[in-house]
This record gives structure tokens, C-alpha cells and sequence, in this order.
């Protein structure tokens, strides 16, 4: 009875997980690999500790893409330092916009940091796309990781 309820609960978190790649207020890879771990505890399924470890460290690393490679789009598109650091910080205060803060965040403040670096509007915008860019790669990235973690469960319990 215990596995069933463990089962139940591993799905839940997945397609919660999977929600949270796309709603800026649930940490959506995190979720998924509480799923994974539920259904470590069945009797079921056993993952090996490497697998565990690995998707751990895939999930730290899907985190850290929520406020890197929005940078990294910025400076690859021909912005500075400035844009590059704005759309770290418009990041960071976009949690405090939520939904549209998370997207907005990256985008604006990739566009005002190179404003205040004393880049014209066409430059300031151009890097600011290339923010927004970034942010949508790292979502599909996070996504991915997420039908992963999706695959693994139904291996595992068929």
C-alpha cells in the first residue's frame, strides 16, 4: 500500500516539476528529482547511488542556468559587462515580480545596465534580447532535464 502512495506521489512531483519548468514560482527540476527519490523509497524501484548523485548534480546545475545563461546570451550578442551583470540583477528582482518579473527581469535589466554603461538604445536592446534568448534556452534545457527524470520513472516502474 506504501508503494502505491509513493508512486502516486513520484508522479505528482514530476508533473509538478514539469509545471515548474514553465511557472516561475515553483523550482520545477528540484521537484522532479523529489519524484525520482520517492520512488527510490518503494520497494519497487532501486536507482544506484551514482544515478541519484548524477541527477543531483544535473538539477544544481539546471538552477545555476536560471541566472547564467541569461548573462551569457546577453554578452554573446555584443553586450558588455554592463548587460551582462544588469541581466543578472534583473533576474534576481524579477523573483520579485512573479510570472512576468522571471522573464522581464533578464530582458530589462540587460537593457538598463547597458544603458548606464553608455550604450545607445539599438546596442542596449539588441543585448537585452539576447538575455531573453538565453532564458528561453535554459527553459527548454530544464524541460528537457524534466521528460528525462519522466522517461527514468516509467522505465523503472513498468
Amino acid at each position: 500500500m506504501m508503494d502505491i502512495v509513493l508512486i502516486i506521489l513520484s508522479a505528482l512531483c514530476l508533473l509538478i516539476g514539469l509545471g515548474g519548468c514553465i511557472l516561475p514560482a515553483l523550482p520545477g527540476t528540484p521537484i522532479s528529482y523529489v519524484g525520482l527519490l520517492l520512488l527510490h523509497f518503494t520497494d519497487r524501484v532501486q536507482f544506484t547511488t551514482t544515478e541519484l548523485l548524477v541527477w543531483l548534480g544535473l538539477v544544481a546545475v539546471s538552477q545555476l542556468i536560471d541566472y547564467i545563461i541569461p548573462m551569457l546570451g546577453s554578452k554573446y550578442s555584443g553586450g558588455s559587462k554592463w548587460g551582462s551583470w544588469g541581466s543578472f540583477w534583473g533576474g534576481i528582482a524579477g523573483l520579485f515580480f512573479l510570472p512576468w518579473g522571471i522573464v522581464l527581469g533578464p530582458f530589462l535589466g540587460a537593457v538598463i545596465g547597458e544603458l548606464l554603461g553608455d550604450k545607445d538604445l539599438k546596442q542596449a536592446l539588441k543585448s537585452g534580447i539576447g538575455s531573453l534568448l538565453g532564458f528561453l534556452f535554459g527553459t527548454v534545457l530544464k524541460v528537457a532535464l524534466c521528460i528525462y527524470f519522466f522517461v527514468q520513472f516509467f522505465t523503472a516502474i513498468w
